[in-house]
C-alpha cells in the first residue's frame, strides 16, 4: 500500500550588515565609505539569493485516480502454457471491453492506473506492464497491446505471499494516487511457498489495500500429480481476500477466465456491492461448509504447505 513524504525544510539565514564605528573616513582615502565598500555591493545580492536557490522546488503532484490496481496473476506449475496463455487472453479482452472502460469514465476522476504482474513460487514475480493509466479506449487498447506482446513464462510452486509482498511496493511509485488501492489475484491453488498467507494479506489490510480474488476452480490433473484443492473458493474468502469493500469471483475453470475476469473488473473499478452470484468477503457462511461462523477456513490457512509436504513424502492422507 507508502503515505507522500511531507514538505521538506530548509532553514534560511538572514544576513545583516551592521554599519560600526569603523565608518570613519581614512585620513588617507578621503573616498566615502560607500565608496570603499562597492566591491561588497557586487557579491552581496547574489549572496542573498543562495538560500532562495537551495529551496526545493514542489515535487511533482501525483495524477488522481479512481483506483489503483494491481493485476496479479498465477503462472506456478499447475498452470500449464495454454492455460496462461487464456489468463492473459483473458485480461487483454476484459480491459478493453465496452463495460469495462464505461465504469472506468463513470468514476469521479474517469480514470484508473493498472500494472499488472505475474507470479509462482516467492522468488518468481514478475512486473510484466507498468502502471498504466486507463481512460478511454484507445489507452485500454494501449494497455492491452503492452501486455498481449509480453511473454508468458510459468514458474513452479504457489506463494500468494510473494505475490502480496511484491505488488505492495508498487503502490505510489507510478505516479498516481488513487482513492482506492486494490491487489486483484487470481490462481488455481493455495499458498505453499514463502511466509503463510494470512500474514501478507493483513499487513496489506493495514496498509489500506483490499485484496480480492478470483479463485479457478481447477480439477484438472496436475502434470507433476500435486493435489488439487476441492474447495478453493472457501481458502480464499478464510485466507486470502480481505479490507473494505473485499470480494471474489469465482471461475469454473480455465475456460471461463475470460467471463470471470470481464465481471470481475466492472465490479472493482466501479466499487459496485457484489451481486448475488458473486461471493463477497465473510458473506454466505452457512452456504458453504468450509468456513465457520467467523470467517476462519476449516482445514487451515496452512493447507497449502501441508499438502506440499505430504506430496514430497510420498504419504497418503493430510498431514498435521
Amino acid at each position: 500500500m507508502d503515505g507522500a513524504a511531507g514538505p521538506h525544510k530548509v532553514k534560511q539565514r538572514r544576513i545583516a550588515l551592521v554599519a560600526g564605528d569603523g565608518c570613519s573616513l581614512d585620513p588617507v582615502d578621503q573616498r566615502p565609505p560607500f565608496r570603499r565598500l562597492r566591491p561588497a555591493a557586487l557579491w552581496l545580492p547574489a549572496l542573498l539569493l543562495v538560500p532562495f536557490l537551495l529551496v526545493p522546488g514542489p515535487a511533482a503532484a501525483a495524477e488522481p485516480v479512481d483506483l489503483e490496481l494491481v493485476l496479479a496473476v498465477d503462472v506456478s506449475g499447475s498452470v500449464d502454457q495454454d492455460e496462461a496463455r487464456l489468463q492473459r487472453d483473458g485480461y487483454v479482452a476484459a480491459i478493453t471491453d465496452p463495460q469495462v472502460i464505461d465504469a472506468v469514465r463513470g468514476g469521479l476522476h474517469g480514470r484508473i492506473a493498472v500494472a499488472y504482474v505475474e507470479w509462482a513460487g516467492y522468488h518468481h514475480r514478475r512486473l510484466v506492464v507498468d502502471w498504466h493509466p486507463v481512460h478511454d479506449r484507445a489507452s485500454a487498447e494501449a494497455f492491452a497491446r503492452r501486455l498481449a506482446a509480453a511473454p508468458v513464462a510459468t514458474g513452479v510452486s504457489t506463494s500468494i505471499s510473494g505475490a502480496i509482498a511484491f505488488a505492495l511496493p508498487l503502490f505510489g511509485s507510478g505516479g498516481f494516487q488513487g482513492l482506492r488501492r486494490v491487489i486483484d489475484i487470481s490462481g488455481d491453488g493455495p499458498n505453499n511457498d514463502g511466509p503463510e498467507v494470512t500474514g501478507a494479506r493483513d499487513r496489506a489490510l493495514a496498509l489500506g489495500v483490499t485484496i480480492n480474488g478470483l479463485p479457478i476452480l481447477n480439477q484438472r490433473p496436475n502434470v507433476a500429480g500435486f493435489p488439487n484443492l476441492d474447495d478453493l473458493d472457501a481458502y480464499y474468502d478464510g485466507c486470502v481476500i480481505g479490507g473494505p469493500g473485499a470480494f471474489m469471483v469465482v471461475a469454473q475453470g480455465f475456460d471461463t477466465f475470460a467471463a470471470a475476469i470481464r465481471r470481475k473488473l466492472i465490479l472493482e473499478i466501479a466499487a459496485r456491492p457484489p451481486p448475488a452470484q458473486v461471493v463477497p468477503v465473510r458473506a454466505t457462511q452457512g452456504a458453504r461448509p468450509a468456513a465457520d461462523a467467523q470467517g476462519a477456513y476449516a482445514q487451515g490457512c496452512d493447507i497449502g504447505e501441508r499438502q506440499l509436504r505430504q506430496y514430497l513424502r510420498g504419504r497418503g492422507g493430510m498431514v498435521d
